[in-house]
């Protein structure tokens, strides 16, 4: 089992984070952090109690410190935990600094849950593809190892026949409203057809990203409504 800490200063989306990983054979959710300082003090003390954090989704922006910051000085636990960045910030100067401080993986929000899958059963066989103890791998390991990693594509940020960016803007209009919206709603929002939001819509729900609510006040038929789960 893959321990995890979920390390993401929005409570809502620290709970979904805990949700997407209890949905994944094999991981474990242990625990869950709101800020730097907690961040560190569960990791060090699961170290301390030869329990050691296995992957860490840490969330770049956090109140009270960088989240580079923290990766570095995560990175200096024995054994250190793995990590995946999870952030908003497009900067390729941030992604760099992430990767260059221990990220294995980068997450762009908002994604969807086969995004966050993808990302996970991949590192959950990089892990299996190294030998287990301490001794130095060969190189063909090693190399078997990273090109689990390795996403050609990223076909799991979007479904087939979905466009990345369309895909996004419509997760981040339902993910920007608490109440949720309904297809016609996002389609203005987005700047789409009403059948384009819709199949978007279905997808992510289907996905699990969204949940449906049927609305069946005032006149005429009942409206779906789409939340951020």
């Amino acid at each position: 089992m893959i321990s995890v800490l979920i390390v993401e200063d929005d409570p809502l989306i620290a709970e979904a984070h805990r949700t997407y990983v209890s949905r994944l054979e094999g991981f474990s959710a242990v625990a869950v952090a709101h800020t730097a300082r907690d961040a560190m003090s569960t990791a060090a003390q699961a170290s301390t109690a030869q329990t050691p954090i296995d992957l860490v989704l840490l969330d770049l922006g956090l109140p009270d410190a960088s989240g580079i910051s923290l990766a570095s000085a995560l990175a200096g636990l024995r054994p250190a935990p793995d990590i995946i960045a999870i952030t908003s910030e497009r900067d390729l100067e941030m992604v760099r600094a992430a990767v260059a401080h221990g990220a294995l993986a980068y997450l762009l929000k908002p994604f969807t849950f086969a995004a966050f899958r993808d990302r996970l059963e991949r590192y959950q066989r990089y892990r299996s593809a190294l030998p287990s103890g301490v001794d130095a791998a060969s190189q063909a390991e090693v190399d078997r190892a990273m090109a689990e990693l390795r996403i050609a594509g990223d076909k799991s940020v979007a479904p087939k026949g979905a466009a990345t960016q369309t895909n996004d803007d419509i997760a981040r209009a339902i993910r920007d409203n608490a109440d949720g919206l309904t297809a016609d709603v996002v389609a203005k929002t987005v700047g789409v057809s009403r059948v384009t939001a819709w199949r978007y819509l279905e997808r992510l729900a289907d996905d699990g990203t969204v949940t449906r609510h049927t609305d069946y006040g005032g006149a005429g038929r009942p409206k779906t409504r789409y939340q951020w789960r």
